[in-house]
């Protein structure tokens, strides 16, 4: 089976590179990401899909930030996540026997959504302000996947991850998710001997990590047993402050300095724990703890950027 992973050198696309490579030879991966495809052109989407003949196309490529760069370059996220998602729906149209995961966030759902978020939230109340472009995107594109659905009968997967980290992230100070920024912030510190480390936020928050081989896990998981959903969470059901991963983050690299909390900057939604119970009741469950994962991704990050 030809899987074809647009996407395939981002965070996620290249953990569901090595899971497939791995799983069983009856897949043959194919990568594609900007290098060889621009999926802001209709055209060259439509090329690649003809070429590749794919039985399985996983949509992992996106453009991603956390906090910092979701709310300062709000227009160029709702924009290009938009194209993204039309170009390649689009090239599919004509081919409803291959079927689509279609990897979202889960930012999608509402600020006041009651927590643990269950699916059922969905377009239940209003998005957090300060992501709710790149949020407008990802919900396009599961309404362009039920039409599409129920128009031309395509097997569609949805798939909505809590909060990612891992190898292959993004390790910068502004436009990082929190994990790999507070990991360059903290070996930075170290480096140099700084004095104290400033985070942005509270530190109140409550939020969900999952390692992202644990959504390449369950990609593989729902593929081999040949299941389908028109809507699935998946997270790894522990939760943690912003506060207490700073802190966990700070042993890891074994920074010595003080972390200093910048209330100036904005907290996001104050807590956020998907409800994963409907795949979890499939037979998944993410098996990486937070601790193993932050471990495994600050050697990667060591090894690779230094």
């Amino acid at each position: 089976m030809n899987i074809l992973v647009f996407g395939s050198k981002g965070l996620v696309g290249r953990s569901i590179v090595r899971k497939f490579n791995s799983l069983s030879s009856k897949y043959h991966v194919i990568e594609s990401s900007r290098e060889d495809t621009d999926l802001f052109s209709y055209e060259e989407t439509s090329k690649k899909i003809l070429e590749c003949k794919p039985d399985i196309v996983i949509i992992a490529a996106a453009k991603v930030g956390g906090i910092y760069a979701n709310n300062t370059q709000r227009f160029s996220f709702i924009i290009e996540n938009l194209k993204i998602s039309m170009n390649i729906f689009e090239s599919l149209i004509s081919y409803p026997d291959v079927k689509i995961v279609n990897i979202g966030s889960s930012c999608i759902y509402p600020l006041t959504a009651k927590s643990p978020i269950t699916e059922e939230s969905l377009m239940t109340g209003k998005l957090e302000p300060t992501n709710s472009p790149y949020s407008m995107a990802k919900l396009s594109s599961l309404e362009i996947a039920k039409t599409m659905k129920e128009q031309f009968g395509h097997t569609i997967l949805n798939l909505m991850p809590t909060n990612l980290y891992g190898p292959n992230d993004r390790f910068e100070e502004l436009n990082s998710h929190v994990i790999p920024g507070l990991i360059y912030k903290m070996h930075k510190g170290k480096v140099n001997n700084s004095d104290e480390v400033e985070i942005w936020g509270s530190g109140k928050p409550l939020r969900e990590f999952m390692h992202v081989d644990d959504l390449s896990s369950a990609i593989g998981f729902l593929l081999e047993k040949d299941l389908s959903h028109e809507l699935l969470n998946v997270g790894s059901n522990e939760v943690i402050s912003i506060k207490d991963l700073a802190i966990l983050i700070k042993e890891i690299v074994k920074y010595k300095g003080e972390l200093k909390f910048n209330s100036s900057f904005p907290d996001g939604n104050p807590k956020k724990l998907l409800d994963s119970s409907k795949i979890n009741n499939l037979g998944w469950e993410s098996n990486i703890s937070l601790e193993e994962g932050l471990e495994n991704t600050y050697q990667w990050y060591i090894k690779n950027n230094n």
